[in-house]
Formats: C-alpha cells, sequence, structure tokens
C-alpha cells in the first residue's frame, strides 16, 4: 500500500517510515503543510498519516483542503496536543483516526492495519483467499498454513491485491502503489511479479483480464467480467 507520511520532525518521520517500510507499505513524505497538500491533492495514496502541528500549513488545514476537493483517502491524525475539542474539530473535517503522541509503534501499526482494512472492506488483519493468506501482523503470506518465501516487492503486489479481491488493477496502478517514487521502474516489471508469484502461489492464484489488468478472486460485477 501507498501510504503518505506527513511529520515535521524528521526523528519521528523516519522511525514511522522504517516501520511502515518493514511491514511492506510504499512511503512518502512531507515535512510541511504545503507540501503536504499538494502531495494529497494530486496523487493517489491509500493512507495518509498528518501530524498538526506542521509548518506553512496546519494539518487541519491540510486535511479540510483534501476533503473539500473530494480526496477520500483515510487519514490518522497524529499530535502531541490532547484536548478533546481539538479531537472533534479534527474529526469533523474528515480524519479516521486519532493518536496522541507519545505512542508506541505498535499501536500506531495497529491502527494503520485498521485504517486500511476498513477501507477495502475487510475486518480482520488475516485477508484470506482459498489457502492463501495474507497475515498483515507480520507481512507475511501463507499457503496451506505453511510460509511461502516471497521477496518484498512480491509481498507488497499480493497484499495490495489481496486488499482489492474482486477488482481488477491496471498494471499503472500497481506501479503507482506499490514502487516508491525514486525506485527505477523496467517496463515489464509488474509482469515479470505476477509470473514470479504464479510460480510460488499458483497460476491460477492471480488472474489477467485483457484490458482491465491483474486480480486474485472473482471479478465483481462491472470489472470487466467476461
Amino acid at each position: 500500500m501507498r501510504i503518505l507520511v506527513v511529520e515535521d520532525e524528521r526523528k519521528v518521520g523516519e522511525e514511522l517510515r522504517r516501520a511502515l517500510e518493514s511491514a511492506g507499505h510504499v512511503v512518502e513524505q512531507a515535512r510541511d503543510g504545503e507540501t503536504a497538500w499538494f502531495l494529497g491533492d494530486t496523487e493517489d495514496f491509500d493512507l495518509a498519516v498528518l501530524d498538526l502541528g506542521l509548518p506553512r500549513l496546519d494539518g487541519v488545514q491540510v486535511l479540510k483542503r483534501w476533503r473539500a476537493n473530494g480526496r477520500t483517502m483515510p487519514v490518522l491524525i497524529l499530535t502531541a496536543r490532547d484536548g478533546w475539542s481539538e479531537k472533534v474539530e479534527c474529526i469533523d473535517a474528515g480524519a479516521d483516526d486519532y493518536l496522541v503522541k507519545p505512542f508506541r509503534i505498535e499501536e500506531f501499526m495497529a491502527r494503520v492495519r485498521a485504517l486500511l482494512r476498513r477501507a477495502t472492506g475487510h475486518v480482520s488483519a488475516k485477508l484470506s483467499l482459498g489457502d492463501v493468506v495474507v497475515d498483515t501482523r507480520i507481512s507475511r503470506v501463507l499457503m496451506g498454513g505453511m510460509p511461502v518465501d516471497l521477496s518484498p516487492m512480491e509481498y507488497r503486489l499480493v497484499h495490495y491485491l489481496m486488499h482489492h479481491v474482486g477488482r481488477a488493477a491496471p498494471q499503472i496502478e500497481l506501479t503507482e502503489h506499490i514502487y516508491a517514487q525514486d525506485f527505477e521502474r523496467n517496463a515489464n516489471a509488474i509482469e515479470v511479479l505476477v509470473a514470479r508469484i504464479r510460480r510460488k502461489l499458483g497460476d491460477d492464484f492471480i488472474k489477467t483480464r485483457r484490458g482491465y489488468g491483474y486480480y486474485v478472486g472473482e471479478l465483481d460485477e462491472g470489472e470487466g467480467k467476461p
């Protein structure tokens, strides 16, 4: 999943980035409100982690601008402020969750997992399809109860598709959500990843719908069903 982390404290931002990347996410970072607003308004993210006390533009104003422009990604607010009125303001402005500093990284990651699940219609930290299970708590894929040896990029692709069961994702979407911006991308990188995953999880696990993209499970209505 592609996550935007907006945090002006460099040490905190780096800690969050490391934790998220260790869990298989792609992370983009911003350290001021103007940059955060621009990135969130012009690029697609699966989740935004937004600090309130930002230079150039306050986090609440960033959030209000995103929502006013129709940006619907889940937003987790981080702040050192613990007043109930501010929590109400953030929630009314469109925040999905609120975490007060200092916090344990384990709680932060649990809230991230919950928001991503909720946004894609899942209720469990384990995403299951047949005998394939993605355990998002430990960033592992299991098949028939046994761990499958996947590379970090292979895990990211399986993780993303399992959050969107039944929806065909075009190559350009997959590229944006599993590769970092500074990663040197090959034109057929997704095809190569899909081929590797099929060798490990079975030829029929990731399916192709020509003209629509790759998917797992059965296509929903309106998703290019034959």
